[in-house]
């Protein structure tokens, strides 16, 4: 049976099922969750805040621990979505504010406008460009000395250098 879960800032809502990942609920158009990793838990670019109903949701695994723990942006109530399964109703989540950047081409294409929503990382969810901040050649320019691209960071990276514990 689906499960009813609310989508904030958007007010939207979304029926996943029963033990579904909460991801599911969130793969619509207008909401451009990127899932670099595939939803294996090793990437940024689904993490939610849940502002209520955290007991209907899956407890958390210790890959998504891991992860967590290097996400500049986490608080307490945040969660990676495709890791989080629904088990309850009562869900809230609420989407972090900003863009993240999947390749140095999407930041040029933004070159002489200023930034509209903050540009973050897929890897820790940092703020790379921010609001209000014009978007010039020299912001690329450094921004290319700035390992962020998720599948390079994967392919440069053993998955135990990630999820052994330290």
């Amino acid at each position: 049976m689906a499960k009813r879960v609310r989508i904030e800032p958007i007010a939207q809502t979304a029926d996943i099922a029963t033990n579904g990942a909460l991801l599911s609920g969130l793969m619509g158009d207008e909401l451009n969750i990127l899932k670099e990793c595939g939803g294996r838990g090793m990437c940024a670019t689904c993490h939610v805040y849940i502002q209520d109903g955290m007991s209907s949701l899956s407890p958390m695994g210790k890959r998504e621990q891991r992860t967590l723990e290097v996400i500049t942006t986490c608080k307490p109530n945040s969660r990676l979505a495709c890791q989080a399964k629904v088990m309850g109703e009562g869900i809230v989540v609420e989407l972090p504010v900003g863009m993240y950047v999947q390749s140095i081409q999407d930041i040029e294409a933004l070159i002489g406008r200023r930034c509209e929503k903050p540009l973050l990382s897929p890897i820790t969810g940092q703020t790379l460009v921010e609001v209000g901040q014009l978007i010039t050649r020299s912001v690329v320019r450094q921004l290319e000395n700035t390992n962020f691209s998720v599948g390079e960071q994967l392919a440069n990276t053993k998955r135990a250098d990630i999820f052994e514990p330290k």
